[in-house]
């Protein structure tokens, strides 16, 4: 959960780079929560559906820029511009092209987009 948060208070945040990790825990935690809040379609029929997707689509816009906003922090890891998120509209290869970025290993050492952010991490070794 903290790699979603972190991802939230780097709200639009697009220099820099990213982990594979911090991109893909947020991923994770964001298909959770849109999960979850779609779970009542299923159960409700009456009015109260719209309330549901009302929050959801509030939900959706909210983490819309910082959806972004990581995807291109990641792929600065690999030392690619973000405007390669828009290979992605190619169709078919596109979306397993930027797949295939994205599970890509980060660039190790400094690159054109900053220092290695594992190298930078502060790790807490108290117990």
């Amino acid at each position: 959960m903290e790699w979603y948060l972190k991802v939230l208070k780097q709200y639009a945040d697009f220099s820099g780079r990213a982990r594979r990790k911090e991109y893909w825990m947020f991923y994770l935690f964001n298909c959770i929560i849109a999960f979850v809040l779609l779970i009542p379609f299923a159960f409700i029929n009456d009015t109260k559906v719209i309330l549901f997707i009302g929050l959801y689509f509030i939900y959706a816009l909210g983490v819309m820029i910082p959806s972004i906003a990581v995807l291109v922090r990641r792929l600065h890891d690999i030392d690619k511009s973000g405007w390669w998120y828009f290979i992605s509209f190619v169709p078919f290869i596109g979306s397993i092209w930027l797949l295939v970025l994205l599970c890509t290993e980060g660039t190790r050492g400094r690159n054109s987009y900053g220092p290695d952010p594992k190298e930078t991490e502060i790790v807490d070794i108290s117990f």
